[in-house]
């Protein structure tokens, strides 16, 4: 929504997972949760340099304390071989993850006011 500011996590997280550029993060099959693909989201969000960079920090324990601090939830970890996306780390030991938050949700951006950072 554009109540929110741009720079709030919840937004970001938003806008990347609604960017079709964007391989590494996608709904689940019910849009109410996100899988990421560590691998592809290393290379694709993280490591890059410059505007591209969206989030503070390069390391992906460090996003996925963020994901917690907004009280997302993680529901699995599998090995990327069962992955649909387009990452290409088939069998090198990366995972997707899947998080989960009650206010997070495909169809519904109004619900972004309701995430607040954890203290």
């Amino acid at each position: 929504p554009s109540s929110l500011n741009p720079d709030y996590f919840p937004a970001k997280l938003w806008q990347l997972v609604n960017n079709p550029k964007v391989a590494s993060v996608q709904w689940d099959g019910r849009g109410e949760g996100l899988l990421i693909d560590e691998h592809l989201f290393l290379r694709e969000v993280l490591e890059p340099e410059g505007a591209d960079c969206l989030f503070k920090t390069k390391c992906f324990p460090s996003f996925i304390c963020q994901l917690n601090l907004y009280g997302f939830h993680k529901v699995a970890k599998q090995p990327v071989a069962t992955w649909t996306g387009a990452g290409d780390a088939t069998g090198t030991g990366w995972f997707r993850h899947h998080f989960w938050n009650l206010h997070f949700q495909q169809h519904h951006p109004e619900l972004l006011a309701h995430i607040k950072r954890l203290t």
